[in-house]
């Protein structure tokens, strides 16, 4: 895990050794100047002020140094901490754009955010703490006590007898913990669920006036944050007192048998300075003991998250980019030999069965059928965004498994029914597709998904902004741009998953009728619920329970007198009703 995690610190490994060296600098420092503290008070005997003088200037100087090695420290451990916790972040980012829909699937979009935002924060604090903090306190606990054992033996024993104790209540503490914030983990997950499924649905919620149980569900979920976390606040509570309790114990001890000490041998086995430097050596050490309580704590909170974060990193994605993959897709041309597919392994039905088709290039091909006949499914082995449980799927007459993913998703462009906008002007968006793109393939695009006109009725045309979403345009509109971006891509194959449900029926006729001729050589899937968008279709396939029920021409479905006639005849008198 460790391994892992050590190779995102990449450019930041020079702040990352300088940290621990400044922090020994500092701490090597700050032990010398109690012995020189003490010096200087068994020199306060009256007879010259010049001894003074020259311990005190080195007091000074000291003081400086360690002052100086301090915010060098600080600065390095700062720099490489948010430097690692960025390359952390970017490494998650860039292994889930891998990831295939059943990897998001099994892991879930709010389990992925929380561990590239609360998570990644954790190991970034941890991280912080560690190089700095973590290297800080043994140092100054094994050179604290060494002075104090150079200074007296047996005064010396005092702290050693406290260390062990502490370190078991600490040990206690961290073991204790650990499970509640794994628990505690999980329930953020469901916290950003909730928001999450809220946020994005925030107009379904307010149509149907179910704001009080969103906000009770919400709260529940915090309140089970909140719960968990108390309980860890109340057993972290203790550490700060008992720290306390034992650092007060130290001082009463040092100062009545260090004073003994001073009266029964008239200074000779200990003097006034001395005792004065095992006191400064005793809150040293027992410091250091409450700074490792707090290493102790953050570091049992970021190991969950650590190995949540390792889990993204070194998940092996079910879907991958052979060996020297094909970069290149001869046509248009569509095979499924036999194909079946289910979602999981241990499904009991497969959601598509035995499918056996072949599409020419250049073909047009309309899919209907109802919900859940798996009609989206058929689509997406396409672009091998799942792979076929059984069979094989071939485009350009190769085996999708052969090609490199991302030169197959270049060439097959999918429109969905619910297609994403991102926030940016419309010049911004259109050119996913292409961002080489020049205006006038814009504009071209755009008039043959007859966006144009619409677009143009904007103050700024091209340049107006989409908010996050597309949340101020319409369906149909958004719709449009979407068609308009993925003719950009000039691709292979375009599929139109249900793609212009929302626009009427005399636009849909003549994006269809535009395909013609900007992509004659495209092999369009056009995914549809109204017969009249894909009447004029090559080839119609009617889908039925995951397997092609249907197969022919307009013409030929409807002289069939089956799936397909019946839906013609329902949308038809629908028509003539109203």
């Amino acid at each position: 895990m460790i391994k892992t995690l050590l190779k995102s610190v990449r450019q930041y490994k020079k702040d990352s050794i300088l940290a621990p060296i400044f922090v020994a600098c500092e701490v090597a420092i700050e032990c010398m100047l109690p012995l020189v503290m003490a010096e200087l008070i068994d020199r306060m005997s009256g007879e010259s002020f010049g001894p003074i003088i020259k311990l005190g200037i080195a007091l000074v100087v000291m003081a400086m140094f360690s002052l100086l090695f301090g915010v060098l420290s600080g600065r390095a451990a700062a720099s490489a901490s948010c430097g690692f916790a960025r390359n952390l972040r970017q490494d998650i980012f860039f292994r889930i754009q891998d990831f295939a829909f059943a990897d998001i699937d099994h892991f879930s979009t709010s389990s992925l955010v929380t561990r590239m935002t609360t998570d990644v924060t954790n190991i970034q604090n941890a991280y912080q703490m560690i190089i700095r903090i973590a290297i800080r306190t043994p140092l100054m606990l094994i050179f604290s006590v060494l002075m104090c054992m150079t200074i007296s033996v047996k005064m010396s024993f005092i702290f050693l007898t406290l260390i062990p104790i502490l370190g078991v209540v600490l040990f206690g503490i961290a073991i204790y913990t650990f499970p509640i914030f794994r628990r505690i983990f999980k329930k953020y997950d469901a916290l950003n669920n909730s928001v999450q499924e809220n946020v994005s649905a925030i107009r379904v919620v307010k149509s149907f006036v179910r704001e009080d149980h969103e906000m009770k569900k919400f709260g529940k979920a915090a309140s089970d944050v909140c719960d968990d976390f108390t309980s860890v606040e109340k057993i972290l509570a203790i550490n700060n007192p008992f720290m306390m309790f034992c650092i007060y114990v130290a001082f009463m001890l040092v100062s009545y048998f260090g004073a003994r000490m001073i009266i029964n041998t008239a200074g000779s086995s200990l003097t006034t300075g001395q005792l004065s430097s095992l006191i400064n050596y005793g809150v040293q050490i027992l410091s250091s003991m409450m700074m490792l309580s707090m290493v102790f704590v953050m570091v049992s909170m970021a190991s969950e998250s650590a190995h949540r974060i390792v889990e993204v990193l070194t998940y092996e994605s079910t879907l991958t980019s052979p060996k020297n993959g094909l970069l290149e897709v001869p046509d248009g041309s569509i095979s499924f030999e036999h194909v079946s597919f289910r979602y999981h392994a241990d499904s009991e039905k497969n959601a598509l069965s035995d499918v056996d088709l072949t599409i020419e290039p250049g073909q047009t091909v309309g899919i209907i059928g109802g919900t859940g006949a798996s009609k989206t499914t058929l689509i997406q082995l396409i672009s091998r965004l799942y792979d076929a449980s059984e069979g094989c799927v071939k485009v350009g007459g190769h085996d999708v498994r052969e090609y490199d993913l991302q030169t197959l998703r270049d060439a097959v462009a999918v429109v969905l029914q619910k297609n994403v906008l991102f926030s940016g002007t419309i010049k911004e968006n259109l050119r996913w597709g292409n961002k080489t793109a020049s205006d006038d393939d814009l504009v071209r695009v755009c008039k043959a998904a007859q966006a144009d006109e619409f677009i143009r009725q904007f103050p700024d045309g091209y340049d107006t902004r989409i908010e996050r979403g597309g949340t101020n345009v319409s369906g149909g509109q958004k719709q449009r741009l979407c068609i308009a971006r993925a003719l950009l891509k000039k691709p292979k194959v375009l599929i139109l998953d249900d793609s212009t449900s929302a626009v009427d029926t005399r636009t849909d006729a003549l994006i269809r009728k535009s395909f013609r001729t900007e992509i004659p050589d495209t092999t369009k899937i056009i995914i549809a619920q109204r017969v009249s968008s894909i009447e004029d279709a090559d080839m119609i396939l009617v889908l039925e329970d995951g397997h092609i029920a249907e197969q022919g021409t307009h013409e030929e479905l409807l002289k069939q007198n089956g799936i397909y006639r019946e839906i013609y005849d329902m949308q038809t008198k629908s028509k003539e009703a109203v």
